[in-house]
C-alpha cells in the first residue's frame, strides 16, 4: 500500500513540538494524530531526522501533484536540519538558515546603513546626535497603552473590508485580539483552524502609531491570518492537501509567510499608505503625520538588514553581547537597554534562525512583486523560496 506521505508529515511535525514547545505554530488537522502522539514516549531527534529523510526520499513515488511534492520536500528537508540539530550534531548557523528556509543569509552593507543615516538626517528636525533625535521622533509616536487596543480595531476593520474587496475572505472568518506580555516580540498570530485566528500584541514594547496600521497588516489583513483563511478553504477543505493543516517553525513555508505578511499593507494600499493611515487615525482623534512618516519609513528600510547582522555575529562569528548591543545602537539607532533586551529573541534557540525569515522573505518576495507577480498566489499556493528563486531565474 502507498505511504500516506501528508499524514506522516504532520505526525512528524507533531512529534517535533515534543521536542521542542512551540515548533507547531498551528494544527487544525486530524486530531486522532495530536492524541497518538500525545500517547508516545518523548521522541529521539536523530530518529526523527531520519524519518524525515525517509519520507523525502518516498516522495517521487507518492503520486502527489508536482506542486505538493515541492511543497513537502522543502519542509522535510528543514526537519531534517533541525533533528540533527537537536540531537547535537554541529551545523554551521548560515547552513543552518539555508538549510530551514532554503535561502543564504548574507551580513547587510554598512554603506547603504550609512546612507539610511544620511536620509534620516535630513528628515528629523533640529540638529546634533541623530539617535537622539530618531529616539525623540519615536517617542513622540508612542500610543497611550490605553489606546492600543482601539487604534488596532480601526484598522483590522478598514483593512479586513480591503481584503474582503480585494482577495476574499470565507464568511464565517474571524480575529480576536488580546493584550498580552513578557513576549520577545511585538505581535503573534494564533491561528486555531476554522477559519478563526486569536492575534496577541505584546503590551511590555512601546506601541507606535508608524507601526500599527503595518503590524495589523502582517497579523491579519492581508497577512498570517488571511493566508491560513484562504489556504484553509482552498487547500485543505476543497484540495484536500493534509499537509496544510499543520504549520511548523524553522521550515521555508515560514520564510514565505513572513514576507508576505511584510509586504501586506503594501499590497493593499501600496503608496500612500500614511495619508491613509493619517485619515484612520482622525476618526480616533489621534494626530498623524502620515506623509512626513511614510517618507520616515522608506528612508528606513535598509536598517531592516541589521538584525540578521546581528544574528550572525553572536551565531556565526562568535561575537559578544555587548557587540552585538553596540552595532544595533550604532545602525538601528536603538537605546542600549532596548537593543539588551532584544537580544532574548536573537539568543533563543528556537527563534534565533527565525530573523532571516522577515530579512530574507521581505527582500525575495518583494523582488518577486517587482517583477509583476500576483501577490494572491503568496495568499493560495504552496510556494516556496526555492520556487520563487526559479520564476525569478525565468526557470
Amino acid at each position: 500500500m502507498m505511504l500516506d506521505i501528508p499524514r506522516e508529515y504532520c505526525l512528524l511535525g507533531l512529534r517535533f513540538d515534543r521536542l521542542v514547545e512551540g515548533f507547531v505554530d498551528a494544527y487544525f488537522g486530524d486530531e486522532s494524530l495530536r492524541a497518538q502522539v500525545a500517547g508516545e514516549p518523548k521522541p529521539d531527534p536523530a530518529a526523527r531526522a531520519r524519518r524525515a529523510a525517509e519520507l523525502r526520499a518516498e516522495l517521487p513515488s507518492s503520486g502527489l501533484a508536482p506542486e505538493r511534492i515541492d511543497f513537502l520536500d522543502g519542509q522535510l528537508a528543514a526537519l531534517a536540519v533541525s533533528g540533527r540539530k537537536l540531537a547535537g550534531e554541529p551545523i554551521g548557523f548560515v547552513d543552518e538558515v539555508e538549510g530551514y528556509f532554503q535561502v543564504r543569509p548574507e551580513f547587510g552593507d554598512e554603506t547603504a546603513y550609512a546612507a539610511a543615516h544620511a536620509a534620516l538626517d535630513e528628515l528629523l528636525p533640529g540638529g546634533g546626535d541623530l539617535g537622539e533625535r530618531y529616539r525623540a521622533y519615536r517617542s513622540a509616536d508612542e500610543i497611550l497603552p490605553a489606546r492600543v487596543k482601539d487604534g488596532v480595531l480601526a484598522f483590522s476593520s478598514v483593512l479586513r473590508d480591503l481584503v474582503r474587496t480585494t482577495y476574499g475572505l470565507p464568511e464565517q472568518e474571524t480575529v480576536e485580539y488580546e493584550i498580552v506580555g513578557d513576549k520577545p516580540w511585538s505581535g503573534f498570530n494564533y491561528y486555531k483552524g476554522n477559519y478563526t485566528s486569536v492575534v496577541a500584541i505584546n503590551s511590555d514594547l512601546p506601541m507606535r502609531a508608524a507601526d500599527l496600521p503595518s503590524l495589523v497588516a502582517h497579523e491579519s489583513y492581508p497577512g498570517h491570518h488571511t493566508e491560513h483563511c484562504r489556504k484553509e478553504r482552498l487547500l485543505v477543505d476543497e484540495a484536500k492537501h493534509a499537509e496544510q493543516t499543520i504549520f511548523l517553525v524553522n521550515t521555508p513555508e515560514c520564510l514565505m509567510a513572513e514576507g508576505l505578511a511584510d509586504l501586506g499593507l503594501r499590497a493593499v494600499i501600496g503608496d500612500g499608505w500614511g495619508t491613509w493611515a493619517t485619515e484612520v487615525y482622525a476618526d480616533l482623534g489621534v494626530r498623524f503625520d502620515g506623509e512626513r512618516i511614510e517618507r520616515i519609513g522608506k528612508a528606513l528600510t535598509p536598517l531592516a538588514t541589521v538584525r540578521q547582522d546581528v544574528v550572525m555575529m553572536l551565531h556565526d562569528r562568535g561575537a559578544s553581547d555587548d557587540a552585538a548591543v553596540a552595532y544595533l545602537q550604532r545602525w538601528s539607532l536603538l537605546p542600549a537597554d532596548r537593543a539588551r533586551k532584544s537580544l532574548a529573541f536573537y539568543r533563543d534557540p528556537l527563534w534565533r534562525a527565525y530573523t532571516s525569515t522577515y530579512v530574507e522573505g521581505y527582500r525575495l518576495l518583494r523582488t518577486w512583486m517587482d517583477a509583476g507577480n500576483d501577490y494572491r498566489r503568496l495568499l493560495d499556493e504552496p510556494l516556496t523560496p526555492k520556487a520563487i528563486k526559479a520564476e525569478l531565474a525565468g526557470t
